[in-house]
């Protein structure tokens, strides 16, 4: 459920500007180029904004896998420094989990890096299965945590 004074919407290609303009701010690192135009002109009916009082406050990117048709995957998240701990992601999760089960999609996806621990104990948290570091999975030299969590039986 979402905290009271917030609302979900689904995102806009108008909104990329305004997330361009806080996204390192909020991850305190540069992280933009990570996050293309392309995922709003292209995901925005899948995505979402959270925005309260002072204006938006989080959003997710997500998207139904084109290839994988019981797949649903969340690329993207941020949420406020101001609001986090407030339920704002959890929200924005369980109605991305929503959306995919109303397109018969039984598992969600995600990934981070094996530094972000705050993620991955959010993920946790969230029931999802969290995997070792898998070595080269974005080539060579990286590694990343992936996430995987049931949905729901179509």
């Amino acid at each position: 459920m979402m905290p009271p004074a917030y609302e979900l919407r689904p995102a806009t290609p108008a909104d990329y500007d305004p997330i361009a303009a806080v996204v390192d701010e909020w991850w305190g690192r540069p992280v933009l180029p990570s996050l293309p135009r392309l995922f709003l002109d292209h995901f925005h009916r899948t995505s979402l904004i959270a925005e309260g009082p002072a204006g938006m406050a989080g959003f997710l990117i997500g998207f139904l896998s084109p290839s994988e048709p019981d797949e649903a995957y969340i690329h993207f998240v941020g949420v406020s420094p101001q609001v986090r701990t407030g339920g704002v992601a959890r929200a924005m999760y369980e109605r991305f989990f929503d959306l995919a089960r109303r397109h018969d999609r039984r598992v969600v996806k995600a990934i981070t890096s094996p530094v972000n621990q705050t993620s991955i104990a959010f993920h946790r948290r969230m029931g999802f299965e969290v995997s070792e570091p898998v070595p080269g999975y974005n080539g060579p030299g990286t590694a990343l945590v992936t996430f995987s969590r049931s949905v729901g039986d179509r």
